[in-house]
């Protein structure tokens, strides 16, 4: 049994580099992600005013002869594809498709540093619990001190990282189902002109 604690023991210590460099990584990488947030809500802010004019012209003289707003950010192509896809069914919905897939692949590196940063902020808190009570028991203070400085910091972290990532998880889904939104409704329209059209 000793020797089983003994090669459990060897392995929680060893993971701890791992661990530490890991949170180091997850939270650059949220330091990066709310920097492209900045610029995308930028851009959805710019969209906008694009978007609200199309959206009421539409409302009141319909889709027909109507050209889709142009600008960088995904919807306006997606809305250009659709408008191009008058006559297809099957075409807007393997674009109304690719827009969900594109809008979750955006999504998956917030959603991940949500779930990692808070679990690797936890190993980093337990792992050095292990060396903190050696150093208590043998009454080596300074150890047991420097490993929970670690211990807490490792915490600290993961849980910014954590707490970044699902804010700006939260965010995004909002924006993205918006969008959604807007593109089937488009796609309704023409679906509900082309019928009037056919009788």
């Amino acid at each position: 049994m000793e020797v089983l604690n003994k090669i459990l023991y060897w392995i929680s210590t060893g993971l701890m580099l791992p661990v530490v460099v890991g949170l180091l990584f997850l939270f650059l990488r949220a330091l990066a992600a709310l920097g492209s947030f900045y610029g995308l809500y930028v851009n959805r802010l710019k969209a906008a005013k694009k978007v609200t004019p199309f959206l009421g012209e539409v409302a009141s003289s319909g889709l027909t002869g109507q050209q889709a707003p142009t600008g960088k950010d995904r919807i306006f192509a997606s809305l250009e594809h659709l408008l191009q896809a008058v006559h297809s069914p099957v075409n807007r919905e393997k674009i109304l498709s690719d827009f969900e897939l594109a809008m979750s692949k955006q999504l998956s590196t917030t959603k991940n540093m949500s779930k990692l940063g808070p679990v690797l902020g936890l190993m980093g808190t337990l792992i050095p619990m292990g060396p903190a009570l050696v150093g208590l028991a043998s009454g080596d203070i300074t150890s047991m001190a420097e490993n929970m400085q670690v211990a807490f910091s490792t915490t600290v972290v993961g849980l910014i990282v954590g707490a970044i990532g699902f804010t700006l998880t939260e965010v995004k889904q909002r924006w993205f189902a918006k969008d959604l939104s807007l593109l089937y409704y488009i796609s309704d329209l023409i679906s509900e002109e082309h019928a009037k059209k056919e009788k």
